[in-house]
């Protein structure tokens, strides 16, 4: 390990001298799931790599508590790459450093850890290594490909942000227009550092753009959600817009979601464990038992999935969102989703889960959910009777209810739910688990106790 280290940081000095950066960009990520990120002159880069860059963990809402604010950021080599120019100029102009215009800037995220060494409890990134470790010690390899979904705003004298005047694509139109020019180099700009996307294309709504990540390692894809959110807004200010991860930021059109694709491989084997061409759907028994943990605790994953007030606004009838707790494949209205098997089975067999959206910690979310699924391999879990009905057809009447739970209608719903769910907060750990539960009970009470113009609208006419 210590050989492949060296090896690794090698190729880095290689890399910084080569492009002449000049400065790197420390990226760490907070209980809620914003990037952060601290600063350094590249001739301090050798120190950071042996002993940690120190910073104030209290500092960060619900990341560390006073009596444990001193935290050092050590950088995971693996993930080092120069920020291409389009990024790199808008990022350095929000920094309070003094950067020349051609100044080369890279980033590398971090682990967090403690004065001691040890990996510090309150780092999502954390929280998804031990879901790693502990799907490895029994035998697996977790690997997503996410779909993540935003749109594309201008803003209308500068207060009002709306789609561009100019589009009206819909769910694949092809398009020579300026959004698909902006899109493409998004897609660009995240392959040059590394993050490859398979595919892009217009979504449903005016303004709703998706891009498609590459299936690959459970770590490496969460690292790239959380760089592309970044890259993203800086490509689009690079054009005067505003690109929105907002779940729901438009009534009456569909919202942007991050449906993650899932699939878990056998260490012994290297087959995927979910493929048994002789079974219903292609499906094996491990793959049906990941299934039904992940549907088993589906109501409290929610809170950590879909972390905002506004997220409930998207988890509604009508709108290609799941609003049940079931499975399928002819189902758009699933909770999760069993796509069709390929002329390859072994690549072409994946789980969709579709209730998470952008906004989401996506450290937390697939701790979450890999671990959730883990339990059901572990327990043996039972799965419930697909539902392939159309859903989106049907109303909401009595048989329909008897056969699948209902997903948490607001965020003050998932936060009980988590609250209840013991296997979940072991995921997170007590540090996590308290900071983000107190400071998504905040924000829930902060909206429970505004009056909305909705209700001016209806009511004082009226009453």
């Amino acid at each position: 390990m210590a050989e492949k280290q060296n090896a690794t940081y090698e190729q880095v000095m290689a890399t910084i001298n080569h492009e002449r950066v000049r400065f790197v960009n420390l990226e760490f990520t907070d209980v809620v799931g914003m990037a952060k990120c601290v600063t350094i002159p590249v001739e301090q880069f050798a120190d950071c790599v042996r002993h940690g860059k120190w910073f104030d963990g209290s500092a960060l809402e619900g990341f560390a508590r006073i009596a444990e604010s001193d935290m050092y950021l050590f950088p995971d080599l693996s993930t080092f790459a120069v920020l291409p120019g389009k990024v790199r100029s808008v990022s350095q102009a929000r920094q309070d450093l003094s950067i020349s215009e051609d100044g080369v800037a890279a980033r590398v995220i971090c682990n967090v850890r403690t004065p001691e060494g040890e990996p510090f409890d309150g780092d999502p990134r954390a929280a998804l290594m031990r879901a790693v470790e502990m799907a490895r010690s029994m035998g697996y390899r977790f690997q997503i490909a996410p779909e993540l979904e935003f749109f594309l705003l201008r803003y209308e004298d500068s207060k009002t942000p709306v789609p561009l005047a100019h589009d009206r694509g819909s769910y694949f139109d092809l398009s020579t227009d300026f959004a698909a020019t902006v899109r493409g180099q998004m897609a660009h700009a995240l392959q040059q550092m590394g993050i490859i996307i398979d595919a892009s294309h217009h979504e449903v709504a005016a303004g709703q753009h998706e891009l498609d990540f590459e299936m690959h390692d459970v770590m490496r894809i969460a690292d790239g959600l959380m760089t592309a959110k970044y890259v993203l807004k800086a490509i689009a200010a690079q054009h005067g817009l505003y690109a929105t991860f907002l779940p729901k930021p438009f009534y009456g059109v569909n919202g942007s979601g991050l449906h993650i694709h899932q699939q878990v491989i056998d260490l012994e084997t290297r087959k995927n464990a979910f493929v048994d061409e002789q079974a219903e759907y292609g499906l094996s028994e491990i793959g049906r038992c990941f299934i039904a943990g992940q549907l088993a605790h589906a109501r409290a994953m929610c809170a950590i999935l879909a972390p905002l007030v506004n997220s409930y606004k998207r988890l509604v009838r009508g709108f290609e969102a799941p609003v049940f707790i079931n499975w399928g494949r002819v189902n758009r209205q699933a909770l999760i989703r069993v796509p069709r098997l390929g002329p390859d089975a072994q690549s072409s067999m994946r789980i969709e889960l579709r209730c998470a959206d952008p906004s989401c910690n996506p450290y937390l979310a697939l701790a979450v959910m890999l671990r959730a699924g883990l339990d059901g391999i572990q327990r043996k879990l039972s799965l419930p009777e697909a539902m392939d009905e159309n859903l989106f057809l049907q109303d909401d009447t009595d048989w329909i209810r008897p056969r699948a739970r209902l997903l948490p209608a607001t965020l003050g719903e998932a936060l009980e739910a988590l609250r209840e769910d013991a296997l979940i907060r072991e995921i997170l750990g007590d540090s996590i688990y308290e900071g983000f539960v107190d400071a998504k009970s905040i924000e829930w009470i902060e909206y429970r106790q505004q009056v909305h113009s909705w209700e001016i609208d209806r009511y004082l006419p009226v009453f």
